[in-house]
């Protein structure tokens, strides 16, 4: 259960060993604020290289990084290098060619 202005994140593949490598956790509570902030700024708070991830997944659903995150949202990092048909499946394929500038 979170609280009003937090979210669930998780961190997948590659990333998954960074924070581990790290000494972090690879689930973690973070505060968004009531406002919430783009999947970018999320992955740039928590030291993740936004050039490493191709899409957030918020609520099962993947997303680029421009993607709003809000409050009581569940967020997965996913990295580039999911195997080929399962981009396309998933829907990381577009996601990735989404370079967290623009906004929804």
């Amino acid at each position: 259960m979170t609280d009003q202005t937090s979210v669930t994140v998780r961190m997948f593949g590659s990333l998954h060993t960074l924070c581990r490598g790290q000494g972090r956790d690879t689930t973690i509570l973070v505060d968004v604020g009531p406002e919430g902030l783009s999947a970018r700024e999320l992955a740039l708070r928590l030291d993740l290289p936004p050039q490493t991830i191709e899409g957030a997944f918020c609520n099962g659903t993947v997303y680029g990084l421009s993607h709003i995150i809000r409050p009581g949202d569940r967020v997965g990092f996913v990295p580039y290098g999911t195997p080929g048909p399962h981009r396309f499946m998933l829907g990381l394929y577009e996601a990735g060619k989404d370079d967290g500038t623009h906004t929804e």
